[in-house]
């Protein structure tokens, strides 16, 4: 499994991620940088995603939503704020409506996702900071950890097919 550690600190109101992939760190940059690959791993195995705009550009905005195995469909959107390809991109993390618009009752987080060579792999950490510890919280209620290390954990997969 590529997710190695998971801890969250309520008061940074940060959750981090650190996982290994056995491929290079270009390959890992292509599935953020290309939507449809990152559809491939971006909801967890049972909601997958549906990539509907996609500029990994700073000022670029990121749109999608997942489906769950009843059909509902959950939005979310990216707001590009930096990107050092292919090492690191940095974006704004939301809830949104079916239209994209912001849902402002759930949480945003601010995101930095890193991509090192480490021993011929590469390691990715995925930084989540909250407006609040309320707010990490409240994500965490909603299985953000579970859900972040079932997505991130088809990575191998995918790069395997």
């Amino acid at each position: 499994m590529p997710v190695i550690d998971t801890k969250h600190d309520l008061d940074d109101r940060t959750l981090t991620i650190t996982a290994e992939f056995d491929a290079p760190v270009r390959r890992i940059w292509q599935i953020y940088a290309d939507p449809r690959q990152l559809e491939k791993i971006w909801g967890p195995p049972t909601y997958p995603a549906t990539v509907v705009e996609h500029d990994l550009t700073p000022g670029g905005r990121v749109t999608y939503y997942m489906t769950s195995p009843e059909g509902e469909k959950f939005a979310g959107y990216w707001n590009v704020t930096a990107v050092d390809e292919p090492r690191s991109f940095s974006f704004e993390d939301g809830f949104a409506d079916l239209d994209f618009n912001p849902n402002p009752e759930l949480p945003v987080s601010t995101n930095v996702y890193t991509f090192t060579e480490h021993d011929g792999r590469t390691r990715a950490t995925y930084v989540s900071t909250f407006e609040s510890a309320d707010a990490l919280q409240k994500v965490l209620d909603m299985g953000i950890v579970e859900g972040a290390t079932g997505a991130i954990n088809q990575i191998d997969t995918f790069l395997a097919s």
